[in-house]
């Protein structure tokens, strides 16, 4: 029993089915454990990510938890926001998962009060990282703290990470924060390191209804194709995929989003923009436009002088 500083013997609880299993019975760590939890093999080289199916989010925040517990991420607003169910408002340096609650509208923009049976007034999506194929945050990160791993995903390495701030406008999703206590970058890293121990992501491991889905993102978006035909099928028409490649949420050069989703509304409904794009795309318009603008200055320069003469 434990001796508490005072020498007074402090009693422990445990939980009758904890007495059950006093220690593991298994050697070591299962090898390849996500092979059992959601049929993928891990290795290095292929592309990894989320598939995220709305219509079976029942907004549990499990993700969130998880996330939290593996990645030893404090709490974020604490306490009612007054706007929402949700509690947590959206992602930041401390939340790199946040499952959004949308009440939906009526046509006049009034809340709706008669609709069909067995339906919710609610939209859920389980929001994170997008780990894009072509990262405008990794493209803006001066130091190389911002890197893309062996997996196909991009992770900050915040010993590397000068707290620039340049991935932060640059993310078009509004995903990577800088913490105030340590003023680096953080956001979602896929579980990196679950990944390199042939571990699901936390997030996906603890989603009940298999909203959020993990694997080969080739193998996710036939998934999620099949997925928007036979919803279709049954009447949902709205039904459409978020971040597939060169298709919406992935314009711009973004080729594609290793962590997309499954809509049934337009994006701005979720907070999503329609159409993202890379800030590198402008750099070379926006140069010219200043080149530009310098030579007709210089051009009037001439001109008023020369008049003068």
């Amino acid at each position: 029993m434990p001796v508490t500083a005072e020498g007074s013997v402090q009693t422990v609880h445990v939980h009758p089915r904890a007495r059950d299993y006093p220690g593991s019975f298994l050697d070591g760590v299962i090898p390849q454990e996500a092979e059992l939890t959601c049929g993928t093999r891990i290795e290095p080289g292929k592309s990894y990510g989320f598939f995220t199916d709305t219509t079976l989010c029942i907004g549990c925040k499990a993700c969130e938890v998880a996330c939290k517990e593996w990645n030893a991420l404090p709490a974020d607003q604490i306490g009612f926001t007054g706007m929402s169910y949700d509690n947590t408002g959206g992602l930041s340096a401390n939340t790199w998962r946040h499952v959004a609650f949308i009440e939906k509208r009526g046509p006049t923009g009034t809340r709706q009060t008669d609709q069909a049976a067995f339906q919710s007034g609610w939209l859920m999506m389980s929001d994170v990282c997008k780990h894009c194929h072509n990262a405008p945050c990794l493209e803006a990160c001066p130091t190389g703290a911002l890197f893309r791993t062996e997996f196909d995903t991009v992770v900050v390495q915040q010993d590397i990470c000068n707290g620039c701030g340049y991935c932060v406008p640059a993310c078009p999703f509004g995903v990577v924060d800088l913490n105030p206590l340590d003023g680096k970058a953080h956001k979602c890293t896929l579980c990196y390191d679950r990944l390199k121990g042939g571990l699901e992501p936390a997030c996906a491991k603890a989603c009940p209804t298999d909203s959020i889905q993990f694997g080969e993102v080739p193998v996710l978006q036939a998934r999620a194709e099949a997925r928007v035909e036979q919803l279709q099928q049954l009447g949902v028409a709205g039904a459409h995929l978020y971040g597939a490649p060169e298709g919406e949420g992935a314009t711009g050069g973004l080729g594609h989003l290793n962590a997309f989703f499954l809509l049934t509304e337009r994006p701005e409904t979720y907070g999503l923009p329609p159409a993202p794009t890379r800030p590198a795309n402008r750099v070379a318009p926006g140069l010219l436009a200043g080149l530009a603008t310098m030579a007709g200055l210089a051009v009037t320069a001439l001109a008023l002088l020369g008049g003068r003469r």
